[in-house]
Order: C-alpha cells, then sequence, then structure tokens
C-alpha cells in the first residue's frame, strides 16, 4: 500500500539507471525525476477492486486506459486494450508488485493465500506468476502478525521454494533485470530481510539494480507491515506524486483497515 507505492516512486528513477550502492539521496535523485509507475496504477486498482467490489480485470482495464504511459508490459498492454478476458499465462512479477493490499486486508492466512491467487490469475496465471504474488502478500500479512523475520523468512522458503539465505552482497555483483516473478520477488523480500527499517529496505532493494521499482514495491510493502508507519517524510511522497482520484482510493482503503493515514 503506501508503502509498496512509495517504493516504486522512488524506484521509478532508478529502472532504467541501475546503481549498486545503497548510498543516494531519496528526495532529490540524480539522473532523473521520480514518479508512479504500473505498480502503483495496479496496485490503486486492487484497492479500489477491493473496496467496491469491482471485477478486478475490468477494473485494471480502466486504469490502464486512465493511466497510459506508465511502464506496462507489453502483452499486459495488449490484453488490456483486447475485449478478451481471458488470462495470458503469464509469470512476470506484475502479479506480485500490485499484490500488497491482499496481504494487509484479509485475516486470515488461507484467505491470503486463495485471494492473491484469484487477483493474480486474471492475467499472470502461471504457477510462477501465482506463487509470486503469494509469497509477497503472505509475507505481508505474517509482517504484519508481528511474525519475526526468521519466521517469515522459514514460510516463504518452505512454502514456496524460494532460495532466500543469499545475502544482498552475494546477489548485487551479477544482479542484472528480471521481470520475472522467479527472478525478482526472492530478492525483494531478501532485501526486506535484511533491513534495519522501511527506509533501509528501499535502499536495499534498489541497491541491487535490476527491475529498480518493482523489486522496491515489493520490499516496500513487506517493510512497511513490519515496521509499521512511514515517516512524514517518505509516505509525504505518495500525497506529493500521486493523483486525486489516486491519493482517494488509498485513503478509503485505510480508513476502511482503520490505520493511519499520512
Amino acid at each position: 500500500m503506501l508503502g509498496a507505492i512509495t517504493g516504486d516512486i522512488i524506484g521509478s528513477v532508478y529502472e532504467w539507471n541501475n546503481i549498486k550502492t545503497k548510498e543516494f539521496d531519496i528526495f532529490n535523485p540524480q539522473g532523473g525525476s521520480m514518479k508512479f509507475t504500473d505498480d502503483t496504477v495496479m496496485t490503486v486498482a486492487l484497492m479500489d477492486s477491493i473496496l467496491c467490489d469491482y471485477d478486478y480485470g475490468q477494473t485494471m482495464k480502466d486504469y490502464f486506459a486512465r493511466y497510459r504511459g506508465r511502464g506496462y508490459g507489453g502483452h499486459f498492454r495488449l490484453w488490456c486494450k483486447s475485449e478478451s478476458a481471458q488470462p495470458y499465462n503469464s509469470y512476470g512479477n506484475g502479479s506480485a508488485m500490485r499484490t500488497s493490499a491482499v496481504g494487509f486486508y484479509y485475516d486470515s492466512l488461507e484467505r491470503v493465500l486463495t485471494m492473491a491467487e484469484y487477483f493474480a490469475s486474471f492475467t499472470h496465471n502461471h504457477h510462477e506468476g501465482i506463487k509470486g504474488a503469494q509469497a509477497i502478500s503472505s509475507a505481508i500479512f505474517l509482517a504484519r502478525e508481528g511474525r519475526t523475520k526468521e519466521e517469515i523468512r522459514a514460510y516463504i522458503t518452505f512454502e514456496f521454494n524460494y532460495d532466500l539465505d543469499r545475502t544482498l552482497d552475494e546477489i548485487r555483483p551479477d544482479y542484472r533485470f528480471y521481470v520475472s516473478c522467479q527472478g525478482s520477488v526472492p530478492e525483494a523480500i531478501i532485501a526486506f530481510l535484511e533491513s534495519t527499517s522501511y527506509e533501509d529496505a528501499i535502499r536495499n532493494a534498489i541497491s541491487i539494480g535490476g527491475d529498480s521499482d518493482t523489486i522496491a514495491c515489493m520490499a516496500g510493502g513487506i517493510a512497511e507491515a513490519y515496521y509499521g508507519v512511514l515517516s512524514p517524510e517518505l509516505s509525504s511522497l505518495a500525497a506529493e506524486h500521486l493523483d486525486g482520484n489516486l491519493l482517494t482510493v488509498v485513503k478509503e482503503f485505510y480508513e476502511d483497515l482503520g490505520l493511519e493515514f499520512l
């Protein structure tokens, strides 16, 4: 939610301008201007769908039409422009980057897993696409339930067979751009597991390079659930960069959950 959205906005500068360091100015980045991307658009679309009981497939298409040019993947663009409602067997990380609301909204792990699969499967019905969405959603649920990092690591490793025993220092030198769940979801979770704060999780995520906005979005969603409310300076990035329609949906979602908003 705000953690995922803020991670996306911060990471947007570095998606095509990768850096391999944690030392960068979050608020005054060099090499580009911060913006929200497709990660944020589809995250908010999912919030809207949950709040209003909309069909998520149609909601995604509506949001795509409203927010063009936000870095959507090629297959997703074609799907949004088509008349078809059928999924296209994707295992891209789009299913995982948009799923943070699932981990916050539902009140049991079983329900989180079921709904993560449901929302992923509108487009990403490949088992790896579903697995990625379930892994991020369940990590968020476990984090907000107060589980330790080692408990989260153990559950994700057992349930999804992701290798979470690598360190960022081991990953960083050779890591490159992967759009698949299997090539980015474990790295995002490791960025969270090695973090000491929300901001540190975002720095970790961006520091490995690759699909920086999406990795920071996924890590940021888990970090928000684990560490709590973002600092005023970081949470204000959402207010500064989102338009009124997106911000209204996010605010209503937080209010529905009884959570502090900005």
